[in-house]
């Protein structure tokens, strides 16, 4: 089997699978800053072969999630609080955009999809790695119903180095169930197809992120 097959329950590729599996542990720092990586053991760990793994690492250094150094071997990225601005300023232009087009391009699948997670989102958890998780949902579900695979990628790539950011301060942040849940209002604009809300809702939620963040630091 190479790693372009798929495995059979829908899950994509084995360099997906590995992909999804390592992407989840560098956001939420389970792999540390500065840590190795060792694609021989993650293929071991994960039952994979090694070329998937590499492949994953690729697209991971690619999202600046990992740096391989010549000689050196491959390491997770540090977390820049200085990188905090430049990340808010792509994601205060952005993030309006795709929820304004989320709410115009929505498709009734996507619509339903949204509607199961807004009332999962009454029962998330109140803090933690598992609430990470909630919020990466969410946000990936409204960039999936832009219906634009490279505005959705973007995002994808930022809302992680977002969340890692996040994820280092997560002690200190005692609003962050409040954080999560403020995507109540925005999934329901989404829903409803109201574009302007939905995008002034986004524009917030950055800002409030942004905002907590610098709080702290």
């Amino acid at each position: 089997m190479t790693s372009s097959t798929e495995d059979g329950d829908g899950r994509g590729t084995l360099a997906d699978q590995a992909y999804r599996s390592l992407s989840d542990r560098l956001v939420t720092l389970r792999i540390r800053p500065g840590e190795p990586l060792n694609d021989e053991r993650i293929a071991a760990e994960l039952g994979f072969g090694r070329t998937p793994v590499r492949e994953a690492l690729k697209r991971l250094e690619h999202e600046r999630l990992i740096v391989s150094y010549p000689r050196r071997g491959t390491f997770a990225t540090e977390v820049q609080i200085a990188d905090l601005g430049h990340i808010s300023e792509v994601r205060q232009r952005l993030e309006p955009l795709a929820a304004s087009l989320a709410a115009e391009r929505a498709t009734e699948s996507d619509r339903e999809g949204l509607d199961r997670l807004l009332a999962q989102l009454a029962d998330a958890p109140d803090g933690g790695a598992d609430l990470i998780r909630v919020d990466m949902t969410l946000h990936r579900a409204v960039y999936a119903a832009t219906r634009n695979p490279y505005l959705e990628d973007t995002l994808v790539r930022y809302d992680n180095l977002a969340t890692r950011i996040w994820c280092l301060f997560l002690d200190r942040l005692p609003g962050l169930a409040g954080h999560v849940h403020e995507h109540g209002p925005l999934l329901r604009a989404v829903i409803d197809r109201d574009a302007e809300k939905a995008a002034d809702l986004a524009a917030r939620h950055v800002a409030g992120f942004e905002a907590a963040i610098r709080g702290v630091i």
